[in-house]
């Protein structure tokens, strides 16, 4: 399988990412995880997505709050797919960063989730992996059943309650 890599413009994005490594460990998705800088460190962030697909990465998952430049440098650097978060990080509430993130020019595509939307970068990262894994496919296609079950049982016990 191949390894996803998580990458975060500050250690303080550490929070936010937790689910990610979360999901990531219940799929068996390896992975790597570092903090890299679109501003401090740009050139690291360059040499990482240069070099991703022949260090065994499938699939780069960026979270950076703010101007949230990270997804999309490291887009630029690469033709792995690129998935970002916007960190609510500032007193935009994360706008700045939804809106960095999500508008990237033609030819630097990056999927973008929802404001602090870890555990949905990491299902579609898993989403991603999985089209050259039948087990990992399997897993999610389990994850998923167990939504519907766990809706099912609660809609149950929502009509119990109101008899």
């Amino acid at each position: 399988m191949k390894k996803a890599a998580v990458l975060m413009g500050s250690d303080s994005d550490l929070p936010v990412l937790e689910p990610v490594f979360k999901k990531f460990k219940d799929f068996g998705i390896p992975y790597e995880a570092h903090v890299m800088s679109a501003h401090r460190t740009p050139a690291a962030a360059c040499d990482f997505a240069s070099g991703a697909r022949k260090n065994g990465f499938g699939v780069i998952i960026a979270a950076a709050g703010k101007a949230a430049h990270l997804a999309g440098v490291v887009a630029a650097y690469t033709t792995l797919p690129v998935i970002g978060i916007p960190v609510k990080s500032s007193t935009l509430d994360g706008l700045d960063a939804l809106l960095s993130t999500v508008q990237m020019p033609a030819g630097i595509p990056v999927a973008t989730v929802a404001i602090d939307g870890a555990d949905n970068a990491a299902i579609l990262a898993a989403q991603i992996l999985s089209l050259c894994d039948d087990e990992l496919a399997e897993r999610l296609l389990k994850m998923k059943t167990d939504m519907t079950e766990q809706v099912i049982q609660k809609d149950k016990q929502l009509q119990e309650k109101l008899k």
